[in-house]
């Protein structure tokens, strides 16, 4: 979402340059920001559609598809955030509502998407490893798609009710929202709640999947009756969440700054001070974006294994099939690789426990 801010008090609005208080020092700033961030974002999320795309092994695999549908809503996302923030705030275009809220309502999807990608792939998660031994028919690539049709059906319909009539029954005079013109206070509160429960399913999702790993590790402690082997495993039960909390910090150190000044820009009227922070919070969210590729993406071995097959094809040079080569003992995981978190993150030594979430799947339904 585009920042936007406008007179204080409830005074009229009439035109869109009321909305336009940043400063030319915020402008540069944010500018940057966006100059930088969003084209990285664009070329991360374009190489892993990209990869997921070219392989046929990767293409069969829920979490994969998760994984791309998160990358799609991303790209959008990096494109039409960038596009339409510096188009408003640096060159000063003033759009009707109808314009305006199009623009808005590709952000909004594309944002919405992103999260609910993030859900998809922690309940994928959740089920490997609560169900892991039916998780290969619970989920099956079927399935997926058509999780995906609702997810995006969803976020596609809810991102154009304010172009089917929800918006603000005053126009501008005075405006609903303080930080989006025609929007309405009613769609603004809907929107932030759906967003907030999807955080709150994330939340739960992994805080499930801590909870099941620190049972296996207890059960195999107790197994085992080694105090050696037991505090390894402690340790490795650390190192995953660690993981799921770093995940969980930057999601929610994106989101819940922006979704708490749209709560606040429900009930109350916004101070400049508060939008134009507002505007430097709304960047977390294009952030965000640009990090998830690195925490989902490419720190699955799978993907990064087919990421080095392709260039090996275009580049056809020995280098890159000497690299490849050398890479590939220890890049094949050893089942579906079923929402595999990273390489490092293993519930316990190789003799007890498995190697990764994936090898879980495995091992129980063979």
């Amino acid at each position: 979402m585009y920042v936007n801010v406008f007179l204080p008090g409830n005074g009229s609005c009439e035109s869109l340059e009321c909305y336009m208080v940043l400063t030319k020092l915020e402008k540069t700033a944010i500018g940057t920001i966006c100059f930088l961030t969003g084209p990285v974002t664009l070329m991360e999320n374009a190489l892993v559609l990209g990869v997921i795309a070219t392989s046929v092994v990767l293409r069969q695999k829920p979490s994969y598809l998760f994984i791309g549908s998160l990358a799609l809503a991303d790209f959008f996302a990096s494109w039409f955030f960038t596009m339409s923030f510096l188009d408003f705030h640096l060159f000063h275009r003033s759009d009707g509502p109808t314009a305006y809220l199009f623009k808005l309502g590709g952000v909004t999807m594309a944002f919405s998407s992103s999260v609910g990608s993030l859900l998809l792939t922690a309940l994928d998660r959740y089920l490997c490893i609560h169900q892991a031994s039916s998780y290969k028919v619970l989920l099956t690539r079927q399935r997926a798609l058509l999780s995906l049709l609702v997810l995006w059906s969803i976020t596609i319909f809810i991102s154009s009710w304010p172009l089917m009539g929800w918006r603000c029954p005053t126009d501008l005079s005075p405006p609903c929202s303080r930080l989006f013109p025609y929007i309405s206070r009613g769609y603004l509160a809907c929107w932030t709640t759906f967003i907030l429960v999807l955080l709150a399913l994330i939340l739960v999702a992994y805080s499930l999947i801590l909870w099941k790993a620190h049972r296996h590790e207890s059960s195999m402690t107790s197994l085992q009756g080694a105090a050696g082997t037991g505090q390894a495993r402690m340790r490795m039960d650390i190192r995953l969440a660690r993981t799921f909390g770093l995940i969980l910090l930057i999601l929610v150190g994106s989101w819940l700054p922006v979704l708490t000044f749209m709560l606040v820009d429900v009930s109350i009227i916004l101070t400049h001070t508060q939008q134009r922070a507002f505007a430097f919070c709304s960047t977390l969210c294009l952030v965000n974006s640009a990090v998830n590729p690195l925490l989902y993406a490419l720190r699955c071995r799978e993907l990064r294994l087919a990421l080095l097959q392709s260039l090996q094809r275009v580049c056809g040079f020995g280098k890159c099939k000497k690299c490849t080569k050398d890479l590939d003992p220890g890049m094949h995981s050893a089942g579906d690789n079923c929402a595999e978190v990273s390489d490092d993150e293993k519930l316990g030594a190789r003799t007890t426990q498995l190697d990764s979430i994936s090898e879980i799947v495995n091992n129980q339904s063979s």
